[in-house]
């Protein structure tokens, strides 16, 4: 059994959708927490969760984040947490994986499928202790969790998209 903790301040968690139908609008969640419980040398029998504080959401505009905040998306003080919990691990190849769980926004649970890479292990040259690093891609439809707050706009479509991509780099220090 491996332990993995997370180094928050070498990791992020970013998303992004559409805006405007011509550009993105990016943010970042700064507060998150990675739960890893099983072997890093089998990835497939992990079992992953994650939390992340809505409160934490920052997409460097006060205004917007209180709005994302609100009952017309994330409804932070009914719904403080998005949660993901991993039901099953597949290994594409010897860094890809696809991970698949319930991920649960706003009260409503959906499972979702979400890609990562596994970029290894390596020794720390500050303490000697062992780092490994994840990267996560992947996409949820934010309607599909109740989030259908949008506007249409002069020249047609949508002021919002539907779709949020997300990006995560994770750094932990493991533990045996």
């Amino acid at each position: 059994m491996t332990k993995l903790v997370l180094d928050q301040v070498h990791s992020s968690l970013n998303f992004q959708i559409k805006h405007m139908m011509v550009s993105k609008a990016k943010g970042e969640f700064q507060e998150f927490d990675v739960q890893f419980a099983g072997d890093i040398n089998d990835l497939t029998s992990a079992q992953v969760t994650v939390s992340i504080p809505v409160t934490s959401i920052n997409t460097r505009n006060e205004q917007r984040d209180g709005h994302l905040r609100s009952g017309d998306f994330f409804e932070a003080e009914k719904h403080p947490h998005l949660v993901f919990e991993s039901k099953s691990i597949k290994k594409i190849s010897d860094e890809e994986y696809e991970v698949t769980g319930d991920f649960t926004i706003k009260g409503v649970t959906n499972e979702e499928t979400f890609t990562v890479e596994y970029n290894g292990t390596s020794k720390s040259p500050m303490d000697g202790s062992t780092i490994a690093g994840f990267d996560v891609t992947g996409k949820i439809n934010r309607e599909a969790y109740g989030m259908t707050y949008n506007a249409a706009i002069e020249t047609g479509g949508m002021l919002l998209g539907k779709d949020v991509k997300f990006e995560g780099n994770f750094e932990f220090v493991v533990e045996q």
